[in-house]
C-alpha cells in the first residue's frame, strides 16, 4: 500500500467516524423536543396539497416552512419546547393562523387547518390552544413546568423531588439508609428500584452508574439549579423505545434557553424559626422552638 493510498484510507475512516458521531449526537438531542403536525383541507373536507405552512417561535422569531404533501399533511420535527404560531397559506384561500400553540417535552401537537375561499391577504386567526389530549401515544406521565418548579416548596432546591408528585412515584425510603437515595431525591416508580430510573438532561444521558454511600445514592450526575430548569417530564409507563435503558421511570429535563429579549431575576429563599409556630406537643411541654436560619441567594439571566 502506498503512502497516498494510506492517507486516503485514513481520511475516509475519519469522515465515517465523524458522521457516526454526529448521527449519535443528533439522536440524543431530539429526546427533549416535540413535534407539530396536521392536515390542511377545505370546508368540504378535501385535502389541499402544496399549501405553505409556516411555524414561528414567538420568543425568538425563528421560522420554519413546510409544504403539504399529496394527502394534505405536514410535520415539523424536532421542535424545541416553547410557544409557537402556525400559519397556512395557499392561493385562492384566506390565510389561516393558529396562535397559542405550546410544545412541551416529548409532546406531539396536532394543528389542523380548514381553509375558506378568499384572498390570501385576508387572515383568519384562531386563538384557542390545540387539544391537550395525546392520542398518538399510550405513555403515562406528567409534565412539571417552570412555575411549579419555582413555586412548590423544595428542601435543598432539588427539582428531582417533584417527581414524587406523579401518580405511581413514591420516595425511595429504605430503612432511612443514605444508599437509598432519599436525601438526593431518589424515588420508586411502579415498584421498580430507584436505580432503575433513567435521567436525561437536555437530551443527554445524566445517569450515575456508581450509586452508593459515597454519594448518598445519587442516581444522576448533574443537578442544575432549580431556576435553570425550564420543565421536565416524568414518564412512568409505556414510553417510546428511544428510552429503553431502564425499567423504571423516565425523567427528562430541559434547561432554559435565551430569547430575543433579556430576562433575569434575583431571589432569596428564607427559612427562619421566627416564621414558624410550635406544634401541639411542644406547646404542651413548654418547649421553645429551636433556632434555625437559612438564607439562599441567587439569580438568573437568559440571553
Amino acid at each position: 500500500m502506498t503512502t497516498k493510498q494510506l492517507c486516503k484510507g485514513l481520511g475516509l475512516a475519519c469522515i465515517l467516524s465523524i458522521a457516526m458521531l454526529v448521527g449519535v449526537m443528533k439522536g440524543y438531542g431530539q429526546a427533549d423536543t416535540g413535534s407539530i403536525s396536521g392536515t390542511v383541507q377545505d370546508r368540504s373536507g378535501g385535502v389541499i396539497p402544496g399549501a405553505k405552512v409556516t411555524l414561528t417561535n414567538v420568543d425568538t422569531g425563528l421560522s420554519m416552512v413546510r409544504t403539504t404533501a399529496g394527502d394534505g399533511s405536514y410535520i415539523f420535527t424536532p421542535v424545541e419546547i416553547g410557544e409557537y404560531q402556525v400559519q397556512a397559506t395557499v392561493k385562492g384561500f384566506k390565510t389561516f393562523l393558529h396562535t397559542n400553540v405550546r410544545v412541551n417535552i416529548q409532546q406531539h401537537v396536532v394543528v389542523n387547518f380548514t381553509l375558506t375561499p378568499g384572498m390570501v391577504t385576508q387572515t383568519v386567526t384562531v386563538t384557542a390552544p390545540p387539544s391537550l389530549l395525546q392520542t398518538h401515544t399510550a405513555s403515562l406521565g406528567e409534565i412539571v413546568g417552570t412555575r411549579s418548579i419555582n413555586d412548590l416548596p423544595l428542601n435543598g432546591r432539588n427539582y428531582t423531588f417533584l417527581a414524587q408528585l406523579t401518580p405511581g412515584a413514591v420516595s425511595a425510603y429504605i430503612h432511612g439508609s443514605a444508599s437509598s437515595g432519599v436525601a438526593t431525591g431518589g424515588f420508586i416508580a411502579n415498584g421498580m428500584r430507584y436505580e432503575q430510573n433513567n435521567y436525561m438532561l437536555d437530551g443527554l444521558d445524566n445517569n450515575n452508574r456508581m450509586t452508593g454511600f459515597g454519594n448518598q445514592g445519587q442516581a444522576y450526575v448533574t443537578l442544575p439549579p432549580v431556576d435553570a430548569i425550564n420543565e421536565f417530564k416524568l414518564q412512568t409507563n409505556a414510553y417510546s423505545a428511544e428510552f429503553g435503558r431502564a425499567a423504571g421511570a423516565m425523567m427528562n429535563a430541559t434547561t432554559k434557553s435565551g430569547t430575543n429579549q433579556f430576562h433575569g431575576d434575583l431571589w432569596e429563599f428564607v427559612r427562619n424559626n421566627k416564621f414558624d409556630a410550635a406544634d401541639f406537643f411542644q406547646n404542651a411541654a413548654g418547649i421553645k422552638i429551636g433556632k434555625f436560619q437559612q438564607n439562599q441567594y441567587g439569580g438568573t439571566i437568559e440571553i
